[in-house]
């Protein structure tokens, strides 16, 4: 649940360093990651509201704010859930299912579709990592049961 560590490198950890299978780490990866997503969609605009009162607070939004609309806004502005899903499924640093909640807010888009679509979009990303895992593993001799 950790911002910007998220499943894709929890799942990575639990194989590697702890030496659970994939089957095991996944519903937990999962899990934790997607916890914090309807909160994030639901009380953000409070949180911010109530946050926009400190100014140092406000600057590091509108800093964030900018930095994510960067990111995001050609592909969310062209193809909304679709760019989502792709910008929480590539497993890239800065993306997945915090920002994707951050986006799905700047962007106003639906609660419900966009918990679908993050959801969908981590699933996506714990697999990409478990594949990347397991070829990357068997080449450099990792051991993934304890």
């Amino acid at each position: 649940m950790i911002p910007w560590w998220e499943g894709r490198y929890a799942v990575v950890m639990a194989m590697i360093h702890f030496g659970w299978e994939w089957w095991q780490a996944f519903p937990l990866v999962i899990i934790g990651n997607i916890l914090p997503v309807p909160f994030i969609l639901l009380f953000f605009p409070h949180v911010e509201k109530w946050l926009r009162n400190f100014k140092s607070w406000s600057r590091l939004m509108d800093w964030l704010f900018a930095k994510t609309r960067k990111r995001a806004d050609v592909k969310i502005k062209r193809y909304e859930y679709l760019g989502l899903l792709l910008f929480v499924a590539i497993p890239l640093p800065f993306t997945g299912a915090w920002t994707g909640a951050l986006i799905a807010y700047l962007f106003n888009l639906k609660f419900s579709k966009s918990l679908l679509t993050i959801f969908i979009g981590v699933i996506i990303a714990a697999f990409i990592m478990i594949g990347l895992t397991l070829v990357f593993g068997n080449i450099f001799g990792f051991t993934f049961n304890s």
